[in-house]
């Protein structure tokens, strides 16, 4: 029995932590993907770390849809709007003269100067460094529960995929038995149908042993057998290896290509049989390495 160390790339965490009166979130959530493809949300505060943490990220989630989004609960934030006064003022005395010249009504122009470019700004806090150490913190037990949650997943996935295989191993018994009795079968079948068309007494017996010994070797599938085996068995034993999906993937191809050269040797429906039902096991398999990281 291997110690399956399989981890999925579908994934989920969250975090919390106070700083300053503020609470800050941070949620990790995955997709299975060729490559890294890393989202990273952050508050305005933070982008100037944009870098920093990505590394930090990348470093534990490896391969997968990425997305990382970090941000205060409730009505906490790290920014607040500041009233530029002395535009404000500005805009307000140039409306009331404007409208004193038009004579018009000077009902509601403050509400219109609250509305005007630049009136607001905002005030982004600065992230000290106690406080940066202690966000590290917050992402890193994001990315803790986010990992675990990867790992429970690959649990699942590794024991599908030792099933899988052992079936397919099983199937090989299966193309061994048949294999055992098909060659003997061939050598019978081809000198009868030589005696029907030309007479036993016609045959030249040295001819014939040099003739079918060509043809069995031709058919012969000892290697491929030794091979598939071989491979299922790397297959097992790379599921105990770290981060091993693309490695994984590789295996599969070889196991296929010694199914296909079986399945074309084989003129046998009992072992053509096993081989349609390996492929299919075997096009499982290649489904649920999407999402082995």
């Amino acid at each position: 029995m291997f110690m399956m160390q399989v981890r999925s790339m579908t994934g989920f965490g969250k975090a919390k932590i106070n700083v300053k009166e503020k609470q800050i979130v941070a949620e990790v959530k995955s997709v299975n993907s060729k490559q890294l493809d890393l989202g990273l949300r952050l508050p305005p505060s933070l982008r100037e770390k944009d870098i920093e943490l990505r590394n930090l990220i990348a470093a534990v989630a490896e391969r997968g849809k990425v997305d990382v989004q970090i941000y205060f609960d409730g009505e906490s934030s790290d920014r607040k709007m500041i009233l530029n006064r002395a535009l404000a003022a500005n805009y307000y005395q140039e409306l009331i003269s404007f409208s004193r010249e038009l004579k018009s009504t000077e009902q509601g122009l403050l509400q219109m100067v609250m509305t005007l470019p630049d009136v607001f700004k905002q005030q982004i806090a600065e992230v000290s460094e106690d406080e940066m150490k202690k966000i590290k913190q917050l992402i890193q037990q994001a990315l803790t529960q986010f990992n675990n949650f990867r790992k429970a997943e690959g649990a699942t996935l590794a024991k599908d995929l030792e099933k899988r295989i052992q079936t397919i191993l099983n199937l090989l018994k299966k193309v061994e038995q048949a294999d055992s009795k098909r060659l003997k079968n061939i050598k019978e079948r081809i000198k009868k149908g030589l005696q029907e068309a030309i007479g036993k007494e016609k045959i030249n017996q040295n001819r014939f042993e040099e003739e079918l010994i060509y043809y069995v070797e031709k058919i012969d599938i000892t290697e491929e057998k030794v091979r598939l085996k071989t491979h299922c068995n790397y297959f097992l034993a790379t599921l105990n290896e770290k981060s091993s999906g693309r490695k994984l993937g590789f295996i599969s191809q070889e196991i296929g290509r010694e199914m296909n050269t079986i399945g074309s040797k084989a003129n046998d429906a009992v072992m053509q049989k096993a081989v349609v039902q390996m492929k299919d096991e075997l096009e499982k398999i290649k489904e649920q390495l999407m999402n082995v990281l």
